[in-house]
């Protein structure tokens, strides 16, 4: 056998800077507008070829890694075993994309390693709505269920993040925003709180300034350098946190 045996690939989160819900499509899902940048923070995927495929250190979210696999086998009509290897820095259940960049990153590395001449941005739609987003990363205005991306200049600053320890259900906070709709900067802050009372208290730590990525339960702040965030950072107490930066778009393989 010849050629690349083996890759390790970051998986970067991602925060949501505005998410706007528009509306309930027919299919069940919702269609939104958001702006999304790619930090620093990531997962590591190392994926080598192998005769069947498994999967070590993945918790139950990465399960989207198994089903980028077999999406993209679906698509070139062709078996892709592989070993796939997670390392996991990214908060489960936070809104950072933490396993739909573990998939995009699994879709790059099956790419690369078996020479696959396809586009890889339906096979990632398919998979998950951020998908298609870490395939190449930096900033950009996402439309449809998340799957429709207008590359945009990423912001050059630091980001602090601060999780309570503890995730949201996607499905339940995107099922109380049909109920109390919302308003801000994340339009699904208010059903989040309604889904996880305890990010009300959390909320009331963090104070003024935070706003929350995704579907929670992660909180952010921005800030233009370095020191001002770590500062933030060490001021918080009894929560995950991590300073970050805004990193630029990586590219297609």
């Amino acid at each position: 056998m010849t050629g690349l045996q083996a890759l390790a690939l970051p998986a970067h989160a991602k925060l949501n800077l505005e998410l706007e819900v528009l509306g309930r499509r027919p299919d069940g899902r919702h269609e939104v507008r958001t702006l999304l940048q790619a930090v620093s923070l990531h997962d590591l995927l190392i994926v080598e070829r192998a005769a069947d495929t498994s999967l070590e250190g993945g918790v139950e979210v990465d399960d989207l890694v198994l089903r980028a696999q077999r999406a993209l086998e679906s698509a070139v009509g062709r078996p892709l075993p592989a070993r796939f290897r997670l390392l996991k820095r990214i908060p489960v259940g936070a809104g950072l994309g933490g396993g739909s960049s573990d998939a995009a990153a699994a879709l790059r590395a099956l790419r690369r390693l078996y020479r696959l001449d396809c586009d890889l941005g339906p096979v990632a739609a398919a998979v998950g709505a951020d998908v298609a987003f870490f395939l190449t990363g930096g900033a950009a205005v996402a439309g449809g269920s998340g799957e429709r991306l207008s590359p945009t200049r990423p912001w050059e600053g630091w980001y602090v993040l601060a999780w309570p320890g503890f995730g949201v259900s996607t499905a339940r906070v995107y099922a109380a925003w049909d109920r109390v709709g919302g308003d801000g900067d994340n339009q699904l802050t208010r059903a989040a709180l309604t889904v996880e009372p305890r990010l009300a208290e959390f909320v009331a730590m963090l104070g003024a300034g935070w706003r929350m990525t995704g579907s929670g339960s992660a909180f952010f702040r921005a800030f233009p350098e370095r020191g001002p965030a770590e500062r933030a950072a060490a001021a918080l107490r009894g929560c995950w946190t991590a300073v970050v930066r805004a990193v630029d778009a990586w590219g297609p393989d």
